[in-house]
């Protein structure tokens, strides 16, 4: 079974907590080590950020990360290198979130067989057209039991929310505004009404509810509107600080409690 839907099915009303860190930052060769101490510090699921040099998506602190990794010379053949060495190490899913173009030029068959190799279980991939996605990625993933994670924002419709809960597996990631990538202290009657909205859509697929969550207030309000919530833009700014991945999962840990 993908680690992904196993999460899920065994969660039993567990509320889970998913982190974000972009792959060679701060250090070319600190992602097995951050990888390592997530899975042993009681995280869920871990995102890896593939670095590109056009992030339009992120804020400025997981953009500024992935021009890091980039300078490091973090590359999509070295990531998955990288991986290779820890995949038996690894109980927990990872899930590689990265722009279009590198995937291309990777090859989306290729990039598929890395994956599988490497332990990944899934991929989100933002800038991804929809309907590319039907024709292009979804034979290919599937047939390597891989997920494609789609977002939603609460800019989208609700016809296109039914389309992707239809055609896709895994979770939902929803998106808590249309906006980039950043801490916020808390979430407004509109973030909420959103929320609420596809909560009442009754979809198929579970969400997980990510973008502004860095404390008390945001992690409970999106975990309390979805199965979990991701975290990306905070964990990345602690990771950056303190150079330690330990250190940094503490520090979140803290901020999660105040509000």
């Amino acid at each position: 079974m993908n680690k992904i839907d196993q999460l899920f099915s065994e969660r039993q009303g567990r509320k889970l907590l998913s982190l974000y860190f972009c792959a060679g930052a701060p250090t070319l060769e600190s992602t097995t080590n951050i990888i390592k101490t997530l899975n042993r510090g009681g995280i869920d699921m871990i995102e890896v950020g593939i670095p590109f040099s056009d992030p339009m998506a992120d804020g400025p602190v997981i953009q500024q990360a992935a021009t890091t990794a980039l300078r490091n010379g973090m590359t999509l053949a070295h990531l998955f290198a990288q991986l290779k060495t820890i995949k038996n190490d690894v109980s927990i899913p990872l899930v590689l979130m990265g722009y279009l173009n590198p995937i291309m030029q990777y090859g989306i068959e290729a990039f598929c067989q890395s994956c599988v190799d490497s332990g990944v279980s899934g991929m989100i991939i933002p800038d991804l057209p929809f309907q590319d996605y039907m024709n292009t990625l979804k034979p290919v993933a599937e047939s390597y039991g891989l997920k494609v994670i789609m977002l939603i924002t609460p800019e989208t419709s609700d016809e296109r929310i039914r389309l992707i809960d239809a055609h896709t597996s895994g979770f939902i990631y929803m998106v808590s505004a249309a906006a980039t990538t950043g801490a916020r202290k808390s979430f407004s009657l509109e973030h909420l009404d959103y929320f609420n909205h596809v909560n009442n859509m009754q979809l198929r697929n579970p969400r997980m509810i990510g973008f502004g969550i860095s404390n008390r207030t945001t992690l409970q309000s999106a975990q309390t509107n979805a199965a979990g919530a991701i975290i990306g833009s905070r964990f990345v700014s602690l990771l950056e600080e303190t150079k330690d991945a330990q250190k940094a999962l503490d520090l979140l840990r803290e901020a999660l409690q105040q509000d």
